[in-house]
């Protein structure tokens, strides 16, 4: 039976580190994002502990020294692929900018169809997989599933406040955090989709009343 190299607990620094190419040799970056989909669809089909790396190198045709120089472990190709799907769904570039924080954060929403949305809740239970075994790279992960959809919250919030919809002391780096927080426990922990009655829900009967509130007096404060 065929294997990988063995698996380890890799730091994100670390898991940065992997990426970069070696000394003297410019790596070609023109076929990531094939070999980055053909991983997604194999832990999606085989689940963390049935994908290979050399099942991926397989799928996309990959030829396998550069492919291992550019991933030397499993978890480092499950940590670039997640973070490529989560990317593909937050464009930073192009934000909705309706003139209301309300319809801007909804606007991130992008349905998915039935196929789509199975195939995504089954690539987040092999990133949960990973994460029972490499607790390690917990901090990693969330880099890569909560970071994207939280900076584009922070975008969206601060345009906020500049046409003075929220008020500027609003905790807005801390609430950018809630939704893909939320997100995240709700595709890991429940094995549930990610749907626009549950963003609509945290953004009316969450985010808008937190931003909104009053932050206590000092004196109030514990």
């Amino acid at each position: 039976m065929e294997s990988d190299q063995p698996a380890v607990d890799v730091p994100h620094a670390a898991v940065e580190e992997g990426t970069r190419a070696r000394p003297g040799r410019k790596q070609d970056r023109s076929r990531d994002a094939v070999i980055l989909d053909a991983a997604l669809d194999v832990l999606a089909e085989t689940g963390y502990a049935g994908m290979t790396l050399a099942t991926v190198a397989e799928r996309a045709k990959a030829g396998k020294s550069t492919f291992y120089r550019r991933w030397p472990s499993k978890e480092h190709l499950v940590l670039d692929a997640v973070a490529r799907m989560k990317q593909d769904q937050v464009d930073l570039e192009h934000l909705p900018d309706t003139g209301a924080l309300r319809t801007d954060i909804l606007g991130l929403f992008r349905p998915a169809s039935v196929k789509d949305g199975e195939r995504k809740l089954r690539v987040m239970t092999g990133l949960a997989a990973m994460l029972v075994t490499h607790p390690a790279l917990a901090e990693a992960a969330n880099d890569v599933i909560v970071e994207p959809w939280s900076a584009a919250l922070r975008l969206l919030m601060r345009r906020a406040t500049e046409r003075h919809e929220i008020a500027d002391t609003a905790a807005i780096d801390t609430l950018a955090q809630v939704i893909p927080e939320m997100a995240a426990y709700r595709s890991l922990i429940q094995r549930k989709p990610f749907e626009l009655a549950f963003l609509t829900s945290l953004v009316d009967h969450v985010l808008l009343p937190a931003l909104s509130a009053s932050p206590p007096k000092e004196d109030q404060q514990p």
